[in-house]
């Protein structure tokens, strides 16, 4: 094993004018620009000091990569079974979008269902250790069930403020882990700004998204997971539902973490931010190839995940699809409600209807053509699609006891 330290993490540094920020003491957004914050590494004396050949003996869990994540002592890493998920290969369903590779990240299999609780869980181990106790956040509903639950992990207490509207069992999951849970008839950001005031009259830290650095360092375990389970190899294509969009940055910024230490070669993946149509900030900027977002006004969309009219890390989503030549994506409710059944009956993978929102947008860049037969796609389904049962409509018809069942001829 190597002699090096447990994390590399060095300071924090504002995606918008640069200024540095000491690491070993809490702190949410710039003190200079109020923007969002970025772990940066001692990534020179990580590649000299540790082989990703080291992390063969360790356990196939989130925390396997703690060089790279800010939390500085093993002790302080708060743990609900934050495995590794699955990388699924699509075949049947890739030849029906005539592609050669074509493999689901299921975030499924996470503690809470959802690819939240990677956030989460590094959000909450190292606000824990650097002294918070008090965390307060507005949520469409997964991201609050994730930090409620870590957050009783570690004994912190969570006030919660989410969409009426947001899926029911999220409620249950906030409630259960004892969290102070609040719902206002509006968006994320209607909750945001109730949090703002609450943080403002009181002693809670806001770790609402990007206005803490750590959730991105959490997400980021996506991407070290997909280039480890593909072999230390890039894939040509990373599919995302974004809402606030710290997966995305999250998993380019694992990715050129990787690209610098040496573990990984070959092009940055070109990265497709897909949206709701009903909710479609980012791709309305892309469009016009602006390098921020305006508020999309009076949103909705069945994919509550990434119903976020205006994401504060915006800029760095936009940034990430110019600097990788990708594009964004806005797909239609129905759209997606039909293929999240197509992919299920293809494959047996019941996704989230963000994850199916994803989906769709691959069938439409293969059938456009940006995506060609030979690329190597990787799609994130953000989430277990049980969370959101009304996205299937069950009303069957109930038949006498007895009776024939109409069984329908073979197709």
């Amino acid at each position: 094993m190597n002699a090096g330290r447990y994390s590399y993490l060095t300071h924090l540094e504002c995606a918008r004018c640069g200024r540095r920020h000491e690491a070993d003491r809490y702190v949410g957004l710039c003190e200079e620009c109020t923007s969002p914050l970025v772990a940066r590494y001692d990534l020179e004396n990580l590649r000299a000091e540790v082989s990703r050949e080291e992390l063969a003996g360790r356990r196939w869990e989130l925390w396997r990569y703690h060089e790279l994540l800010p939390v500085a002592a093993p002790e302080a890493e708060q743990k609900l079974g934050e495995v590794v998920t699955p990388m699924l290969r699509m075949r049947r369903y890739a030849d029906q979008l005539g592609l050669e590779e074509l493999w689901v990240k299921d975030e499924s299999a996470t503690p809470t269902s959802t690819f939240k609780a990677r956030g989460a869980a590094v959000g909450v181990s190292r606000a824990a250790e650097l002294g918070v106790r008090r965390i307060a956040m507005p949520t469409n509903g997964n991201a609050g069930a994730a930090w409620a639950s870590y957050a009783a992990r570690a004994g912190l207490s969570a006030l919660i403020v989410m969409p009426a509207d947001a899926p029911m069992i999220t409620r249950a999951e906030c409630l259960s882990a004892g969290a102070e849970l609040y719902l206002v008839d509006g968006v994320i950001s209607d909750a945001g700004a109730m949090v703002a005031q609450a943080v403002a009259d009181g002693d809670w830290v806001d770790v609402a998204t990007l206005k803490e650095p750590n959730r991105i360092e959490g997400k980021k375990t996506m991407g070290l997971e997909i280039v480890e389970q593909l072999g230390w190899t890039l894939p040509d294509v990373v599919v995302y539902p974004t809402g606030g969009g710290v997966g995305l940055i999250g998993i380019h910024k694992a990715i050129a973490e990787l690209l610098e230490l040496g573990w990984v070669q070959g092009e940055m993946p070109r990265f497709v931010a897909v949206q709701s149509d009903g909710c479609a900030p980012i791709v309305r900027a892309f469009e016009r190839q602006e390098a921020t977002s305006t508020f999309f006004a009076d949103s909705r969309t069945v994919a509550f995940g990434i119903n976020v009219p205006k994401p504060l890390g915006d800029f760095m989503v936009l940034d990430t699809l110019y600097s990788t030549k990708g594009t964004a994506v806005a797909v239609s409710d129905d759209a997606l409600l039909s293929e999240l059944r197509v992919l299920g009956a293809s494959e047996g993978l019941f996704v989230c209807p963000e994850g199916a929102a994803a989906m769709v947008a691959v069938r439409q860049l293969c059938s456009d053509g940006w995506i060609a037969s030979h690329e190597r796609v990787v799609v994130l389904n953000t989430g277990a699609g049980i969370k959101y049962p009304e996205c299937v409509n069950t009303d069957l018809p109930v038949l006498d006891a007895g009776a024939a069942l109409p069984i329908a001829e073979a197709r």
